[in-house]
């Protein structure tokens, strides 16, 4: 173990090391780790003496791996990777009562705020993080207990999955859409109305061409109206009367019951998928985890009930 201790380099400048081979700029990696230039220039050369190898070819205002520092800087990528995830995993057993829950924007906009309270009332003791992103996370290497995902099971290998709703895909109005333009007298009616598109950036969605198919129109020549690509947004500006967007039941339902929204047409399109909580398989849930996720699942019944 002694002659382990010398021969290894210090954390420290296995850290830098890592960012000027990721960043292969030693001034790009000063930035990030808010060093100097010449800090990180003096850790890369007090690796390569202690190695006795060069890591890197220094050229004017660049730099590159050699071999050595490719083989090198790919194992110490790994080794510090297991390293953070090990100390993300303690810290996050430390917070006994945090519960880290990944969604999109929409979910937690739509579907988990309005519920917040009900949660905080039936599990008062647990602290929910809630972390939102434009692209579903692989919770696997994040400290992140459960994520929500749309689509199948099947699509989730490595991860268990419970269902929160199944995704169902109507048109919404707003009432002053409606009393301005009148209410869209049959699908096909639909497509002479300004239309809100969803242009999802990352995640697959039902566009408004697949739900015309859906109910036997061609949607072709439906107006293309507004295109945004953040759902919310999307919602926003059906409730300022701006056109009529899709709908998906189980974030849109409060609305539609409130009368801030409207359905628009009997027709909704039933699509098989559905959304579901999904955790790592192999990984344990703890206590606080497993009730958070049985609650999603509750309130997932009562809404789709």
């Amino acid at each position: 173990m002694d002659n382990l201790r010398h021969l290894l380099p210090s954390a420290g400048n296995l850290i830098v090391f890592e960012a000027a081979g990721r960043q292969l700029s030693f001034t790009r990696a000063a930035h990030e780790l808010g060093m100097t230039q010449a800090a990180v220039s003096y850790a890369i050369r007090s690796l390569e003496r202690q190695l006795d190898t060069l890591l890197f070819h220094r050229a004017h205002r660049a730099v590159s791996l050699t071999e050595a520092g490719q083989r090198f800087h790919a194992d110490v990528t790994l080794g510090l990777s297991h390293i953070r995830k090990s100390a993300e995993d303690i810290r996050a057993r430390g917070r006994a009562n945090s519960v880290t829950l990944a969604a999109s924007t929409a979910f937690a906009s739509l579907w988990m705020l309005p519920r917040l309270h009900r949660l905080r009332d039936e599990l008062p003791d647990i602290d929910l993080r809630i972390q939102t992103a434009d692209r579903d996370l692989d919770i696997r290497n994040e400290p992140i207990e459960l994520g929500v995902r749309g689509g199948r099971p099947e699509d989730w290998p490595d991860y268990e999955s419970a269902l929160i709703a199944p995704e169902v895909i109507e048109a919404v109005a707003s009432a002053a859409y409606i009393e301005k333009h009148g209410m869209p007298e049959s699908v096909a009616h639909l497509t002479q109305h300004r239309l809100i598109h969803l242009e999802e950036p990352f995640r697959t969605a039902c566009d408004w061409q697949q739900w015309f198919l859906s109910a036997g129109v061609n949607g072709v020549t439906a107006n293309r109206g507004l295109a945004i690509n953040d759902y919310v947004l999307v919602i926003q500006a059906v409730m300022e009367g701006q056109g009529i967007a899709l709908s998906w039941r189980h974030l849109t339902g409060r609305l539609i019951e409130s009368g801030l929204l409207c359905k628009v047409t009997g027709h909704r399109l039933a699509t098989g998928a559905a959304f579901h909580v999904i955790w790592p398989k192999g990984r344990p849930l703890t206590p606080q985890a497993q009730k958070v996720l049985s609650w999603l699942s509750k309130e997932g019944r009562q809404i789709s009930g």
